[in-house]
């Protein structure tokens, strides 16, 4: 009987660290792209079967520091927020090719222009949520 006691203690205090997580984050007002970076279009949102190749290079690339769901750890904000889902797709794809050395975030310019617009299309299969 204490097996599953243990287990939901355990989950309880993994939500309320995620949560946690999330209440504490507030964006980097000077972390903002140009107008014309913020404007460009993903030239794969017509091609949603392109988000799970997104999946994979998340999981690879970016899970470490935003979980592997997506809901943030110490490292890095969560990406279900509603303050990171609503910016725009280029807006995204200029922060993920530039970092914030300033707030841990490196640049991932190394990776192929396709491959960051996966990981966009993958960010967007994120339910939104608003801190709590």
């Amino acid at each position: 009987m204490k097996l599953p006691i243990s287990l939901f203690a355990l989950a309880a205090l993994t939500l309320a660290a995620a949560l946690a997580q999330e209440q504490g984050y507030t964006p980097d007002p000077g972390w903002a792209p140009p107008a014309d970076a913020a404007a460009r279009k993903n030239p794969l949102s017509s091609n949603p079967e392109a988000a799970g190749g997104g999946r994979k290079l998340y999981l690879r690339n970016c899970s470490e520091c935003h979980g592997g769901e997506g809901l943030g750890t110490d490292a890095g904000p969560g990406l279900h927020l509603e303050v990171v889902q609503e910016q725009s797709d280029g807006a995204l794809f200029w922060k993920m090719t530039n970092g914030n050395s300033g707030r841990g975030m490196p640049s991932w310019s190394r990776l192929p222009e396709a491959q960051r617009w996966q990981l966009i299309l993958f960010l967007r299969t994120l339910p939104r949520k608003s801190p709590q």
